[in-house]
């Protein structure tokens, strides 16, 4: 099942990560480029680095000018985050593209690859659920709390990761097939966006 490979890669990122806990460390893939666990793991390094940038902008005492350097990284870590989306869905392509699709297949929601986006981000989550239904410091009444919402998260993995390796099977058996839209952002493009092809002239 794929989401038996994937999700224990997540957590060995976030676990990475959180050895140095700084969003500018740099990553070390311990996987080759030529691996699917290549991509996934770096999906989850951006994933949570940018969970982190997501932390420190919300600090009401940030400076103003650091903040707005920050949201710049925000949307660069948002672009890369969708680069990787579609990378991973050219990966389930090409890895499903002699399959012979039934006539009566239909078109998930979804492409495999998006599903997958959101099993990493609930990785993240988990984690860091975890640690607030650990931490000693806090409040009995807390930690209860963020328990109930730690096992819902993990009541939601069960049901993503299902959903996730019953859609992967469904493909590989004609069933559905794939159809993959590129994201065709905007407001980072100098020739869509007003306000930078305005500032060009």
């Amino acid at each position: 099942m794929f989401s038996e490979l994937a999700f224990p890669i997540f957590e060995e990122s976030i676990r990475d990560y959180h050895k140095y806990d700084n969003v500018d460390q740099p990553i070390d893939n311990p996987y080759t480029k030529d691996k699917i666990e290549h991509l996934l793991y770096l999906k989850n390094w951006i994933d949570t680095v940018q969970w982190h940038f997501e932390d420190i902008i919300r600090d009401p005492q940030i400076d103003p000018v650091e903040a707005l350097k920050l949201k710049r990284r925000i949307d660069a870590s948002n672009q890369e985050r969708t680069d990787m989306v579609e990378y991973i869905d050219s990966y389930f392509l090409q890895k499903y593209k002699e399959v012979q699709v039934k006539e009566n297949a239909k078109i998930n929601s979804e492409s495999p690859a998006w599903a997958i986006d959101r099993l990493s981000i609930l990785a993240l989550k988990i984690y860091h659920m975890q640690e607030e239904a650990n931490r000693a410091e806090a409040s009995a009444e807390h930690r209860a709390k963020c328990q109930e919402k730690l096992n819902v998260l993990l009541e939601q993995k069960k049901d993503l990761t299902t959903a996730i390796d019953d859609l992967l099977n469904d493909i590989a058996n004609g069933d559905k097939y794939m159809k993959v839209y590129k994201q065709m952002k905007m407001y980072n493009d100098e020739e869509l966006n007003p306000v930078l092809y305005q500032n060009k002239k």
